[in-house]
């Protein structure tokens, strides 16, 4: 599918032709001024100079033309940048009058990006009427990040209206995580990755199993990292000073966090490249400024880290992570505690021309480091793609079955909770078929507390899981994360009790909500293993719930329904039998 991908901003404009993940042609126009604007073309004749292109939409409106010079008329779906798309857009989406209406209303959010990018949209739905139109929107990535991610401490009332954490730059770390797997030659879905992106913005990003989990962009693009023009974090407080100190305004602090602070505060440069110049003669503002902005990284870095249990690969990409050696090295010193290491031969070679994602960490590092250029465009074209070819599902009425808290049990804890070479006993099957539920209980303990009378499922397994709710894992007093069965590794320990004795062991996970079906429903609902789908649940009381992004699992002699625990169908009312209703639409599950 031919795409055109438009990234607009306030001061320039970027856009590029793909055919699949070929880029066909790259432009931009930039530095908008009385007398026009520079550009620079890539693709079937390479050329930059000076057009008379004054501001944003004499720019997009010139683009037909660029491209008909270049024979790039057959076009089949436009793609945009979108800053902001609130907690509504959690997808890409194509673009009517609907939802342009519901974009406009999140620009107090993104008052300087939402507005260029909606100027982009309306222009191209008047150049290209007959084409889709798709939204990919920057904070979408970001919004599998969990409350505790994502909550500020502010009175209930301000939350309501919105103020919460959200993240940016979500297409370039979601692109970047995918080309970091496929570099390492795993499934993403294994692995626990933080993406540094370093340029005029700069943001950090804690990726966990393909999931974002923390972005330090926050409301707006304001809070994180040092950036070139823009803060980073500034303790709240500071309004209050500098309205009662210097008699500013709330519009004049807020512009001058955005345009006037960052690296052009601390040395009057926003541009690291002339920082690192002038750092290197003896400038101590700028010598300053590189260790600052260094700190602040590898704070986020570590704080990711522990965040996520442990880390399998940092990677750097915008312009500075690509481009500063010394930056990358300077940020990754002191992180040996953590098993990081760097190769700094490897780390001065650095010279990316395409998409390459060399690593730099040493022979034995645990962690791996790698560079890559990010791709947003072409991360937008692909998500286009996915959007307009997107697998149609049935939607069709799913058993909803609640699963209480319960634990899968190896030969070795049966022996350790109730005696050497003793066996369970099979009290009644479960509805898939060669499950069933044991006769024995046992206790599960915690610091805080225990959970009494716990049922054991069986068949047995390799390794022991214990499945709870969110709410009984503060009952216990452990922080227990979300995972899918058997995603065992870097779980909390937890102490099993039985007859016999007690054993400590990891493995104790809130279950990820999931359908089990067999291969022949599949095919009757368009689904397959892997795919993630969304399920709107009804309760007694006519409540509603849509639970977003379920994993679908195939097996052979599998009983469809839907897992969901308790705490899930207290939320949604529901106290007995349930039904869930399939929605269209099928995301593939991230696996690199």
């Amino acid at each position: 599918m031919r795409v055109l991908v438009f990234n607009a901003g306030s001061s320039s404009l970027k856009f590029g032709v793909f055919d699949g993940d070929r880029q066909l042609f790259k432009g931009s126009f930039a530095r908008f001024r009385a007398g026009g604007c520079d550009y620079v073309f890539q693709g079937p004749g390479n050329e930059q100079g000076h057009a008379p292109h004054a501001d944003l939409d004499a720019a997009i409106a010139a683009v037909p033309a660029v491209l008909e010079q270049r024979g790039l008329t057959e076009l089949e779906a436009v793609g945009h940048r979108i800053a902001h798309g609130g907690e509504a857009f959690a997808v890409p989406t194509l673009l009517d009058d609907s939802t342009i209406l519901q974009i406009e209303a999140l620009t107090p959010l993104a008052p300087l990006h939402n507005p260029a990018n909606l100027a982009a949209v309306r222009l191209a739905r008047r150049l290209w009427p007959d084409l889709p139109q798709v939204g990919v929107f920057d904070t979408a990535f970001h919004l599998t990040n969990p409350g505790r991610a994502t909550t500020y401490a502010v009175p209930a009332e301000w939350r309501r209206k919105g103020l919460r954490r959200f993240g940016f730059h979500g297409t370039s770390h979601k692109y970047v995580a995918h080309r970091a797997a496929e570099e390492i030659g795993q499934p993403l879905a294994d692995l626990r990755i933080i993406s540094l992106h370093l340029g005029n913005g700069a943001s950090a990003c804690a990726i966990q199993r393909g999931i974002s989990i923390d972005s330090s962009m926050g409301l707006t693009p304001l809070e994180g990292l040092v950036m070139g023009t823009r803060s980073g974090d500034v303790d709240p407080g500071a309004f209050g000073f500098l309205q009662r100190q210097l008699g500013l305004t709330i519009p004049q602090i807020e512009d001058a966090l955005y345009h006037d602070s960052g690296l052009k505060a601390l040395t009057g440069c926003a541009d690291m490249r002339d920082v690192e110049d002038r750092a290197a003669e003896g400038d101590a503002d700028a010598q300053a400024a590189i260790d600052l902005y260094a700190y602040r990284a590898r704070k986020y870095v570590g704080a990711y880290a522990a965040a996520m249990g442990g880390v399998e690969a940092l990677v750097f990409t915008g312009g500075i992570g690509e481009n500063s050696a010394s930056m990358r090295r300077r940020i990754c010193d002191g992180l040996g505690f953590m098993g990081l290491e760097l190769d700094h031969d490897r780390n001065g070679r650095i010279a990316l021309s395409g998409r390459e994602a060399p690593q730099i960490q040493a022979y034995g590092s645990r962690v791996r480091v790698i560079v890559t250029e990010t791709a947003e465009q072409l991360m937008i074209a692909r998500e286009v793609v996915q959007t307009l070819t997107r697998r149609p599902v049935t939607p069709i009425q799913i058993p909803v079955a609640v699963s209480g808290r319960h634990v899968h049990l190896s030969a070795q804890a049966v022996e350790a909770l109730f005696g050497p070479g003793y066996r369970l006993t099979e009290a009644a099957p479960l509805r898939q078929p060669g499950n069933w539920v044991a006769a024995e209980r046992i206790t599960v303990e915690g610091p805080k507390g225990r959970l009494e009378h716990v049922a054991i499922l069986g068949p047995l397994r390799p390794r022991t899981q214990i499945e709870v709710s969110r709410t009984d894992s503060f009952a216990l007093g452990i922080d227990a994360p979300v995972r899918d069965s058997g995603q065992l590794d870097g779980t909390p320990r937890v102490r099993l009790i039985g007859p016999a004795g007690q054993l400590d062991t990891d493995g104790l996970i809130v279950a990820a909500r999931h359908i089990h079906t067999n291969p022949q429903d599949a095919a009757r609902m368009g689904l397959e293993d892997g795919d993630l789908v969304d399920v709107e649940v009804r309760g007694q009381d006519g409540r509603g719930l849509t639970f977003a992004r379920c994993l679908v699992r195939v097996s052979s002699a599998a009983f469809t329904e839907m897992h969901i625990d308790t705490d899930e169908a207290n939320a949604a009312g529901i106290s007995g039998a349930a039904e869930g209703e399939l929605l269209h639409g099928v995301e593939a599950r991230p696996m690199g």
